[in-house]
């Protein structure tokens, strides 16, 4: 059971987001942006100096140059001017929004949140300090109030949702989306901006919880950028500054069709149906061939997670192929291209089923079934209680830094 202590911390913290905000001050906000932090830290340097902040800049990727935006091109104040006439409106509270949505507010920018009132996503964002008829409305209201309005619903909502929103995306407000899949699979969302606004993209490259969480660590998330309509001849600027209001680090542009190929192609490539299919192959045969359990996660899954898979992140394969000993070396030497061979199909053949749109189509069939919730828990039940996860639970319980799930 919770202590007092902790839950009079608890009280406290609920009581402070419920109590309404002021109107943001831009020389004063309290944010845990590191834009906010930076803006008081440099300021008299900067005001010595008077240097421009260093923004844009191109890099080399491999051989191939690219243009990158960081957040440095956007201090905190000029931010917050450059959105003084503008309500952010946005439509959703899921990880995105909640994420987004808290972040952009932490930054000092009118935010006012849509969702359906008294469901689950209004309870939340109640928890979150947003209050009902000041910062917190029904969808409806939510966009009458916007300039700019953040489509954050799932794929499947947007296409449902449309035929309701569309009239109310009027003359001179923007339309932004973090997924390109509702634009480009017009067809079959049915999903057709009107022409007389601006319609951009950013889609930070993580979860809406990481996105919140790398924000209030100081860090900021990457994320893409894209403008599908500019009606005001700003759509790209606008873009990149709403990109670091809701808390990306650097941004890097691209299109609406390239964002959607290459995300739902990763999402069922090795960032998740990829990679839960090898860990199942390969737990599979260690297990047929007499090893044990614990022995068969941490030589599938453990090691790579705890121990590898940083390596990778932090200084790229070949550092961690380093790192590991020579035997381990050798071997991975020789398997990657047999592995690379036997992949490379399956992964033509995936990239031709996102193009195509089959997987939208089977996105769009199964998000929008009213057994929806309840076909997804079984799915999942389903993996949780493999045997290779149901072994991870106890191994993890044996890590020195280990919470109670």
């Amino acid at each position: 059971m919770a202590s007092f202590a902790s839950r009079s911390a608890q009280a406290l913290r609920t009581a402070a987001r419920r109590a309404p905000r002021a109107a943001p001050k831009p020389a004063h906000v309290a944010s845990y942006s590191l834009l906010a932090r930076s803006t008081a830290a440099s300021a008299p340097r900067r005001a010595a100096l008077q240097q421009p902040a260093r923004g844009i800049k191109t890099l080399d990727f491999a051989g191939t140059e690219e243009v990158v935006y960081e957040r440095s091109d956007w201090p905190l104040a000029k931010l917050q001017d450059y959105f003084k006439n503008d309500t952010l409106a946005l439509i959703g509270y899921g990880s995105q929004g909640h994420g987004q949505g808290l972040n952009a507010r932490d930054n000092g920018l009118n935010v006012v949140v849509g969702v359906r009132k008294e469901g689950e996503s209004w309870r939340q964002a109640i928890e979150d300090g947003w209050v009902p008829g000041e910062t917190l409305f029904s969808i409806e209201e939510a966009i009458q109030r916007g300039t700019i309005i953040m489509n954050l619903l799932s794929d499947a909502a947007q296409s449902a949702t449309w035929p309701a929103l569309a009239p109310l995306i009027t003359k001179d407000k923007t339309l932004y989306f973090s997924h390109g899949f509702s634009i480009v699979y017009k067809e079959d969302t049915k999903v057709v901006p009107p022409a007389d606004v601006d319609v951009i993209l950013v889609a930070p490259k993580g979860s809406g919880r990481t996105v919140r969480t790398l924000f209030k660590e100081g860090r900021g998330i990457n994320s893409s950028i894209a403008v599908w309509q500019d009606v005001s001849g700003k759509a790209k600027e606008k873009a990149t500054a709403l990109g670091v209001a809701i808390g990306s680090g650097y941004m890097y542009e691209t299109t609406f069709e390239k964002e959607v190929y290459s995300d739902l192609y990763g999402e069922r490539g090795v960032l998740m149906g990829g990679i839960q299919g090898m860990f199942l192959a390969q737990y599979k045969v260690l297990r047929e061939n007499g090893h044990s359990p614990s022995e068969a996660f941490n030589e599938t899954v453990e090691e790579a997670t705890q121990s590898l898979f940083p390596l990778i992140g932090a200084k790229g394969m070949d550092y961690m192929y380093g790192a590991c000993s020579t035997t381990a070396r050798r071997g991975a030497l020789d398997w990657a291209p047999i592995f690379e061979a036997a992949n490379r199909p399956v992964f033509e053949k995936l990239y031709k089923s996102v193009r195509d749109g089959t997987e939208t189509r089977k996105s769009l069939e199964f998000n929008g079934r009213s057994t929806y919730r309840e076909d997804l828990a079984r799915e999942l039940k389903e993996i949780d209680e493999q045997e290779i996860w149901r072994a991870g639970k106890t191994v993890r319980s044996l890590r020195p830094d280990y919470k109670p799930e």
